[in-house]
């Protein structure tokens, strides 16, 4: 098989759909689909049956296909067979995942990676501004994930599951996660618009997102703006830390609320320049990644190309 047209299945695995694309080597999306696993969770065969089964319906309509990436979000075994912890879907806790798929569909090469870990890889192999050889990768969505790329690989760490940001302890000994993830900002948009009510404007009884977050932030909104103030502030603590450890100089930012990556950024890099030392910061690069919603999908496309590296 001519290798430039090669194409592989990524597979983004989250805790109520899975987004699978048919990826050339080039990093082109030639087919997309989004499938709920509701029923897969209801199920009499359960959800890794399921699962399993939908990998064959895939490798049916893709007969070209030896290779699929698959980015998980949670901990994984460090041969990167197993799936330990994935709260989103319980089933798969402890489950040889590889292992059974690869004995139901023998001729195909399959790939586990924390979802994180497999979107930094993404940017790194598909990204658009040639990324650099080492950089830590944050995503702010549902929750915090990151990863770090060093030497041009995912850093692993001794057992396999390194770089849980979303966890370290920040403010008032909670997770960075509880504090910045999604339920997190809601909270703080809820304090600041019973502080600050003549500020709200269009908040105002309004259910709350992260997308009308961005949007009334885009608009102007003192109290959306004031949001990201926080949360600028809060990640770029953590971000401070980080740092210190693993003496990186480049940040890249994806995920949904990276959308308001430039309303957080001033408050971000105000933090981490002011607790970090010229050493630090005078080659320091903060920036939002460039394949935005592709970045799950194309990120376990990347896997495929691991043995390659």
């Amino acid at each position: 098989m001519n290798s430039e047209k090669q194409y592989f299945l990524g597979v983004d695995v989250g805790g109520t759909h899975l987004k699978i694309g048919l990826v050339s080597r080039q990093g082109e999306i030639i087919s997309f689909e989004k499938i709920d696993t509701a029923p897969y969770r209801d199920s009499e065969i359960g959800f890794n049956a399921s699962f399993i089964e939908v990998m064959g319906q895939m490798l049916e309509k893709y007969p070209e296909v030896s290779k699929v990436g698959i980015g998980l979000p949670g901990l994984i075994s460090k041969d990167r067979t197993t799936t330990l912890e994935i709260p989103a879907i319980p089933a798969l806790n402890g489950f040889n995942l590889k292992g059974e798929l690869k004995k139901k569909y023998p001729k195909t090469t399959f790939f586990l990676e924390n979802d994180a870990a497999a979107a930094a890889l993404g940017e790194y192999r598909f990204g658009k501004n040639n990324p650099p050889e080492n950089f830590l990768f944050i995503t702010m969505g549902t929750g915090i994930g990151s990863a770090l790329v060093l030497d041009g690989a995912i850093f692993k760490g001794s057992r396999g599951n390194a770089m849980e940001m979303g966890h370290m302890l920040s403010r008032g000994n909670e997770g960075l996660e509880q504090l910045i993830g999604r339920k997190g900002i809601l909270r703080i948009m809820e304090r600041f618009i019973q502080a600050y009510p003549r500020l709200a404007g269009e908040l105002e009884n309004k259910e709350l997102g992260t997308h009308l977050l961005v949007d009334t932030a885009k608009a102007g909104n003192e109290v959306s703006l004031m949001v990201f103030e926080e949360v600028g502030r809060i990640l770029g603590e953590a971000i401070v830390s980080t740092i210190r450890i693993l003496d990186v100089t480049n940040v890249y930012f994806g995920g949904g609320i990276s959308a308001g990556l430039e309303f957080m950024m001033p408050s971000m890099e105000k933090t981490v320049r002011q607790f970090l030392t010229h050493y630090y910061v005078k080659d320091l690069n903060l920036m939002k990644a460039t394949l935005e919603n592709n970045a799950g999908t194309l990120g376990a496309a990347a896997l495929c190309f691991i043995e390659e590296d």
